[in-house]
């Protein structure tokens, strides 16, 4: 039994064709390599973002948990005031007196 080498021929067309499907397939490897790449930095970016974003919304929550104390604030301040024209309004009437 003796063993017999075959070998396929190919046309140059065929040699073309087969280096072209090689090269193509390399170039589209490549690309896919590099879509992959900017994918990845692009989610990067966006999860430091995110960080970013919640930071800043947790520093205005905390900023803003005080805000019930504007109320109570404003009727003081408003006390204080009403107060202080009482006293203008006697010192008036008080000063008018004085210099009659």
């Amino acid at each position: 039994m003796s063993h017999h080498a075959t070998y396929l021929a190919l046309t140059s067309t065929q040699k073309h064709l087969w280096w072209g499907a090689i090269i193509g397939g390399f170039v589209i490897v490549l690309a896919v390599a590099a879509l992959l790449t900017i994918l990845v930095l692009l989610v990067r970016t966006i999860d430091q973002r995110v960080v970013m974003v919640r930071d800043t919304l947790r520093a205005a929550a905390t900023n803003t948990a005080d805000t019930a104390l504007i109320g109570q604030v404003a009727l003081g301040v408003d006390a204080v005031l009403a107060e202080g024209l009482e006293h203008h309004l006697f010192l008036g009437r008080v000063l008018s007196k004085v210099r009659t």
